[in-house]
């Protein structure tokens, strides 16, 4: 805390906080903040400062505190104190809306490659699903756990469980498990979404670093020091670097997990029936707390908003906890339709056509960087991580008087205070002639933002100005 802040007032209102019990002191302060007589940002007293205030046991503040936590209301800055929270806006993947630009960074599948459900739709159909049915269709749970198998291994015993989504798994995944404040380690940078959710359910992200390989065995390391107790993973095409784990850095990254067995890990294979990697588990045979997420919104498109988990037994009960039936489930049609579309022969040449869509248009835009001095790496997934050699914020400024719209890789880091040189690129629908064009473009881009770099006139981010996805929570680990 600043000398400043540390000489700040306090709000007058804060004075009147009132109550005996936690959820008394809970209310009084929802009521104030409501009212307008406290502010995002006003730190709240200290638990004993309060407690000594209203004459009552400190444990009471305590949680009075942590259930204004748990309700989003204030935030923990640790030695700085609680304040109350704002309501901020958070990076989201997809288009911007109402852009005259042309988007470059939605890290959206092809809408051409994504295969049409006419043909799945009469199977979808059947008898109305009850209050009390299963809440896993039994297709579905007979041709996802055979696809899972595959991966998981004939030897791990696992349950399986159907979610809204990759997200919504995540989010179940770490409720089940943690508690507010625990700490979680995301990969570094990360993908939008996990950042998101891990920040949302009010759990420290930790970051650990990524290279041409995946996770860093270091990175991992140290963050385990730390005390995390959850690890969510990208095994391949990590988002935004499009890394895989080789399988040298899968076995190192087990071999640090072995030691840890009870830390909840939690790999994302978001990209799976198209990825032209091998898939690398981090899991080892032992561990005890684990799950592995697979999405059908990258291949069967995002408004298939179901993804597949199979986890440990403990795990999967805890799961089947917050899925009930006719309430909390993903739809029975949803989930025929999608047995139905991925049991298609039509549908899955579909998708490996998709696959090496991809991999072949980011291939060829990568050539093309290469050829003018930007360095870039093809990788996995949907979109490319181009150093543009300059400052990220200041070469999307000039590409959008360019008339480009990119998505910068400030966005995407949870550690570290200087500006990225990394911009996210969505490149794959762009043509032959507008994808020469935006490497040229990037180019002169990049050269003016250098040159603005050099003079002094360009943005400057530093540790009191971070970009929108950082917060003062994140930690980071020590590369």
């Amino acid at each position: 805390m600043t000398a400043a802040a540390a000489a700040a007032p306090a709000a007058p209102a804060l004075q009147t906080i009132s109550g005996r019990t936690a959820v008394e002191i809970a209310e009084s302060v929802r009521e104030l903040a409501e009212r307008g007589l406290l502010s995002a940002g006003d730190t709240l007293p200290s638990v004993r400062a309060l407690a000594e205030q209203l004459g009552i046991n400190r444990n009471t503040v305590v949680a009075a505190y942590r259930q204004l936590a748990q309700a989003g209301v204030v935030e923990s800055r640790g030695r700085a104190g609680t304040r109350l929270a704002a309501v901020g806006r958070m990076p989201q993947e997809g288009f911007a809306a109402g852009s005259v630009l042309r988007d470059v960074g939605t890290g959206n599948p092809d809408p051409a490659f994504i295969p049409a459900p006419t043909r799945a739709l009469g199977r979808a159909t059947g008898h109305p699903v009850l209050y009390g049915e299963p809440v896993i269709d039994p297709e579905l749970a007979a041709w996802a756990t055979t696809w899972m198998r595959e991966a998981a291994g004939d030897e791990r015993p696992f349950g399986l469980t159907i979610t809204g989504g990759a997200s919504d798994a995540i989010d179940r995944l770490l409720s089940q498990a943690l508690t507010r404040e625990d700490a979680v380690a995301l990969e570094d940078p990360c993908f939008l979404s996990s950042l998101n959710t891990v920040r949302l359910g009010g759990y420290r992200p930790v970051a650990v670093p990524v290279d041409d390989e995946g996770m860093t065995v270091a990175g991992l390391e140290a963050a385990l020091e730390a005390g995390v107790r959850a690890v969510v993973c990208t095994p391949r095409a990590q988002n935004p670097t499009g890394a895989s784990l080789s399988a040298g850095r899968a076995a190192e990254l087990r071999a640090v997990l072995a030691r840890h067995p009870y830390v909840l890990v939690i790999e994302d294979d978001h990209f799976s029936l198209l990825s032209p990697s091998p898939y690398h588990s981090v899991i080892g045979p032992e561990h005890r707390r684990w799950a592995l997420v697979r999405s059908v919104s990258k291949f069967l498109g995002p408004d298939m908003c179901l993804a597949v988990a199979a986890s440990d037994p403990d795990t999967a009960a805890r799961l089947a906890l917050r899925l009930s039936p006719g309430t909390t489930w993903v739809s029975h049609l949803l989930q025929r339709l999608a047995v139905a579309m991925l049991t298609d022969d039509g549908v899955m040449a579909q998708i490996d056509a998709a696959g090496a869509h991809y991999a072949e248009r980011n291939a060829a835009f990568v050539e093309q960087l290469n050829a003018v001095g930007l360095p870039a790496r093809t990788g996995d997934g949907l979109s490319l991580w181009v150093d543009v050699t300059a400052p990220a914020r200041l070469v999307a400024e000039q590409l959008m008087r360019r008339g480009w719209l990119a998505r910068v890789g400030d966005e995407f880091v949870l550690a570290g205070a200087t500006p990225s040189h990394h911009l996210r690129l969505t490149v794959h629908d762009l043509d032959d002639a507008d994808a020469a064009r935006l490497v040229a473009d990037l180019t002169a881009a990049a050269a003016a933002a250098r040159s603005a770099d050099a003079d002094g006139t360009g943005i400057r981010l530093t540790e009191n100005s971070p970009s929108e996805s950082r917060t003062p929570e994140s930690r980071a680990v020590p590369q």
